[in-house]
């Protein structure tokens, strides 16, 4: 479905070509002055550069054409050449309406479906998530469902990290523990054990010790790369024990990213590449890209027009031990044959960008990714505290990404069932639905790039741009609606026709009018922020012009259809940017 700002134009570069000139100079606008107007063409100023005449005929010609169109209820020409134009009660209704019986609003859908593989999430294995996790989790996820919801395939993979030293600390540390278990037999030749001898919990407590002993405790770490050596060079017992560690880690994984309503498809790490690894050196060498420099092999991508230095592209550490450049490499390569991507999207924190610029130009200059794929990276900024450092625990440690969750919706509920008629069970739902909102809007009501603070009591606040308000809106019409059903009413025979009862009613129908527009902009920008500051926006038009107007005791049945068809179109409008964003509202708050 056509956007409407591109039906405007189209009607204004009619009137100017009818006057006698060019009509690319008819883009429409929306007004900077809405106190002056709804729209605006500034194609006068343009045209008079080219046609030699001032800006206030060239306008006043073609406003006089304008007076005669159907599209426009007021047609100003105001100096020194702005066309001012409101749109007509009568079209905007029509355009509405056509929204309301199109698939997905009119948000079109690709002539060309293309496939995109957003690498997010990140972890490492054998850590618990932290609130640093929750950025890339809740923004990866949004973006896969906006690529998903503007028809185009989207994959998504954690990415975990999998196979390097951490590994092996985690093993050298539970083997110096437990030696007599036949995993660190090299000698044993039979079936090792299927259950793991160890919880997540276990885990959580070895690693942070095996790390902080690793870098005062030499022999300690010579042990742990020892025990990393044999695991990537697949020694039996000791991938054995590996494959449990992955299997209580994913398992844990899982149940983190199940309460933030985030899912992959790919469950893949850097392990996953570790065998493309020599043939990508041998590629890299023999094809003249990379060569020794102090002992490590590198690769140059440096161009002639860079302004700041770009350091060489490191494929493998003076010992000939790989890094993430090199696995993050073979990756690339790896998706390549087996997905052909038509665009390769990496969430990280931005303080990576340098390095993905390397990895990617490396990439392309090599071949290993071909010239029709994309790689972008969007970089985030980090959550803080109110202090604007860090977000840290009340002892100064890193939030775990589960306990905070687990605080705002214990909060949530405390505010849910306090004064209202609700049983336990339910209460319990819809304060985590609530809660979720409450998290994930208050990170992606920010632009990605930029740092936030997160404000616990200002995102579970029922007022203001926050999520619980949102949603808090969206029960409004749900409400609406359902008594509307319950008093007689037939939700089928609603629809919108051509009366706008007053202001708010047009405002609220001008807001839903630019949802397609929104959505193609936030596609191809990335750009979650972008749904969030619509939804706030159509929320505000939508409570305005719910104060203003009777809808349910409106004594014209028509009018009153009018309204309910509004209402179906400005929930479904809602649920759907809620959809993309990665939550949802409950039936009753």
């Amino acid at each position: 479905m056509e956007q409407l700002l591109i039906k405007l134009g189209n009607e204004v570069a009619k009137a100017f070509k009818e006057a006698g000139y060019d009509e690319n100079l008819g883009k429409v606008t929306v007004s900077n002055r809405p106190d002056l107007c709804e729209y605006q063409c500034n194609g006068a100023m343009a045209g008079a550069k080219i046609y030699k005449k001032a800006p206030t005929m060239i306008a006043n010609e073609v406003a006089e054409i304008l007076k005669r169109s159907e599209v426009f209820s007021k047609t100003e020409v105001c100096p020194p050449g702005f066309i001012n134009l409101n749109i007509s009660d009568k079209y905007l209704c029509e355009y509405a309406g056509e929204m309301a019986c199109s698939e997905k609003y009119g948000v079109d859908q690709p002539s060309e479906k293309k496939v995109f593989m957003v690498d997010y999430g990140g972890p490492n294995v054998a850590k618990p998530l932290h609130v640093g996790h929750l950025r890339s989790a809740v923004i990866g996820e949004s973006i896969k469902r906006i690529i998903r919801y503007m028809g185009h395939e989207a994959i998504g993979d954690i990415h975990l990290g999998d196979w390097g030293l951490q590994m092996g600390l985690v093993i050298a540390a539970y083997k110096e523990a437990h030696p007599n278990l036949v995993f660190f037999d090299e000698s044993y030749e039979g079936e090792y054990p299927q259950e793991a001898p160890f919880t997540v919990t276990d885990l959580e407590e070895i690693y942070p010790k095996a790390s902080a002993r690793s870098k005062e405790d030499a022999a300690f770490k010579d042990e742990a790369m020892l025990c990393t050596k044999k695991l990537q060079d697949g020694v039996k017992g000791y991938r054995a024990f590996w494959k449990l560690i992955m299997e209580v880690s994913i398992a844990d994984l899982k149940k983190n990213y199940n309460n933030l309503n985030v899912e992959f498809d790919l469950w893949k790490g850097e392990s996953d590449v570790y065998d493309l690894i020599p043939g990508m050196v041998d590629y890299l060498k023999e094809g003249g890209y990379a060569y020794i420099s102090d002992g490590a092999l590198v690769v140059d991508v440096k161009e002639e027009t860079d302004t700041k230095e770009i350091p060489p592209c490191m494929i493998l550490k003076s010992d000939g031990a790989s890094l993430y450049n090199t696995t993050d490499l073979a990756t690339i390569m790896e998706r390549r044959k087996e997905y052909d991507p038509d665009c390769i999207i990496y969430l990280t924190d931005k303080r990576q960008d340098l390095y993905f610029e390397q990895v990617f130009r490396c990439a392309k200059k090599t071949g290993l990714c071909d010239s029709k794929t994309k790689l972008v990276h969007i970089g985030f900024g980090t959550v803080n505290g109110k202090d604007g450092k860090p977000f840290k625990t009340r002892d100064g440690g890193v939030m775990r990404l589960e306990y905070l969750v687990k605080d705002i919706n214990e909060k949530m509920y405390e505010k849910i069932i306090s004064g209202r008629e609700m049983n336990e069970e339910e209460a319990k739902k819809v304060s985590e639905t609530v809660a979720l909102s409450a998290i994930k809007y208050g990170d992606l009501s920010n632009q990605a790039s930029k740092d936030y603070i997160f404000d616990t009591e200002r995102f579970m606040s029922f007022e203001g741009d926050t999520g619980p308000y949102l949603l808090y809106t969206v029960v409004r019409i749900k409400s609406i609606l359902k008594k509307y059903s319950e008093n007689g009413g037939d939700l089928k025979e609603c629809s919108i026709n051509g009366t706008i009862s007053d202001e708010t009613h047009k405002n609220l129908l001008m807001k839903i009018a630019g949802y397609n527009e929104m959505m193609n902009s936030v596609f191809e920008e990335l750009a979650p922020h972008r749904i969030c500051a619509y939804l706030y926006d159509l929320a505000n038009v939508f409570n305005s012009f719910y104060h203003e107007n009777k809808i349910l005791t409106q004594e014209d049945e028509e009018l009153k259809k009018n309204y309910i068809g509004v209402l179906k179109l400005t929930l479904g409008i809602c649920e759907d940017c809620m959809q993309c964003l990665g939550f949802e509202a409950p039936d009753r708050m």
